[in-house]
Order: structure tokens, then C-alpha cells, then sequence
């Protein structure tokens, strides 16, 4: 059995152009899904996060209309209740990648607060790439790439294909315009190709050992890949 190392937010806002503070965490079924695919795979998975303070979910995530009715709504629900992990996670700045056969990081709008600007974890996803051992991003959580810069302030991942939450959902979800940036365009700017498909639907992008996914509906279809490198 190996174990999964899930990077995840410790931000519970994401601060908007104006300064407001707009409540947000982890997305619910970005965590929830690959975790389940890789608990069922027989793979062990370890919570990380700055400082190692409690992930905080997004509750709008947990709303019915964004989990396609009060059933599902109810099954992410009580799947979060048992991710144990979620309530024990280790100080991210005391991981040791060697420890890890995969890294995974969730997305939801948190990311965009703590881990875009997080060198610890741009270190930690600089090196997990070079080591070629699988990586999977999903949705906001590229946003975290953008710390993963060198010395001479080259990004890591600049000239890799990837798929991330795009302009246009996040004009969609009624936050483009309230934003401070935009995800899609910090990536492209960064040197990072972003490859969109249409808002809200499945997309996976594989470069490499980078697995990333654009949106929550990609992120069962991102777990499947990164199990298929794991063997």
C-alpha cells in the first residue's frame, strides 16, 4: 500500500479586488472523489496544509445545485465526515516527499489565497515533478504552481499542457469580475499552456508525470489517471 500525500488549503476566504473577503476552503467533491478512488485502490492518504491547520471546506460546496440534488448533496456530505484524515493534518512544511508515491492537490477558491503564494509548496511541487513520481492538480488548485518558481524566477511548470479552472467558469460563477486575477490568465502568464474545453465538463490533461483536471467534474476522471501511473 502506498500513501498520497493531499496538499490543501488553509485559507477559509479568498480575497476579492475590493478586499472583501469572500468564504470559501476546499472543494468538496475534489477532495472527496480522488479520495475515494484511492482508498479503494488500497492506497493510504495523508492531509497536509500550512501549518498544518485544518482544511476548511467550502460550504457552498456541500449545496444541493452543486452537487446534483439533495441525495448526492448528502453522500459528499457524510463522505467528508469520514475523511479522518481531514482532522489530523500534518504540517506541510514537515513532509517528506520520499514518504510519498503520489502528491495530490484539491482546488475550491482557497488555494487562490494561501497556496498561490506558498513557497514551502512550490518547493514541494518543483520537486515532485523533477522526480517523476505522479501529480495530480485539479480545478483552483494550479493556482498553487504559480509559487513553484526558481531562483531566477523561471516557473517550474512553464512549457507543460494543463487543464485549470478557466476564465470562462469563473465568469460564470459570478467572480470573474470581483476578482483580483484570474487563474487562467496567471498560468499563460507563468509560460503554463492552459488546454479548455467547454465550461463544466470533463477535462484531463496528462504532460508527463502532471495530471490536472479543469473543473470539479474532473476530478473522478483525474484520480482514474493518476491510479493508472501509480499501477
Amino acid at each position: 500500500m502506498s500513501k498520497i500525500l493531499f496538499v490543501m488549503t488553509g485559507a477559509d476566504h479568498w480575497t476579492l479586488a475590493d478586499g472583501t473577503k469572500h468564504p470559501t476552503g476546499f472543494w468538496a467533491e475534489e477532495a472527496v472523489a480522488p479520495y475515494e478512488a484511492f482508498k479503494a485502490a488500497g492506497h493510504e492518504v495523508v492531509v497536509a496544509t500550512p501549518g498544518g491547520v485544518v482544511p476548511p471546506v467550502d460550504r457552498a460546496s456541500l449545496a444541493p445545485e452543486a452537487n446534483g440534488g439533495q441525495e448526492n448533496a448528502d453522500r459528499i456530505a457524510a463522505a467528508l465526515d469520514g475523511m479522518t484524515e481531514l482532522r489530523h493534518p500534518v504540517r506541510l512544511e514537515d513532509v517528506d516527499l520520499d514518504d510519498f508515491a503520489a502528491v495530490f492537490y484539491p482546488g475550491g477558491h482557497g488555494p487562490m489565497e494561501d497556496l498561490a503564494v506558498d513557497a514551502q509548496s512550490g518547493r514541494l511541487l518543483t520537486a515532485a515533478l523533477h522526480s517523476g513520481r505522479p501529480l495530480g492538480v485539479v480545478c483552483h488548485g494550479p493556482a498553487a504552481l504559480l509559487a513553484a518558481t526558481g531562483d531566477d524566477g523561471a516557473n517550474a511548470f512553464a512549457g507543460y499542457r494543463v487543464a485549470a479552472f478557466t476564465n470562462a467558469e469563473e465568469t460564470q460563477a459570478g467572480l470573474a469580475g470581483k476578482a483580483r486575477w484570474l487563474l487562467q490568465d496567471r498560468l499563460t502568464e507563468a509560460g503554463v499552456q492552459v488546454e479548455e474545453k467547454e465550461p463544466w465538463t470533463p477535462n484531463v490533461v496528462v504532460d508527463r508525470n502532471l495530471v490536472t483536471g479543469q473543473n470539479p467534474a474532473s476530478s473522478a476522471p483525474l484520480a482514474a489517471e493518476l491510479l493508472k501511473k501509480l499501477g
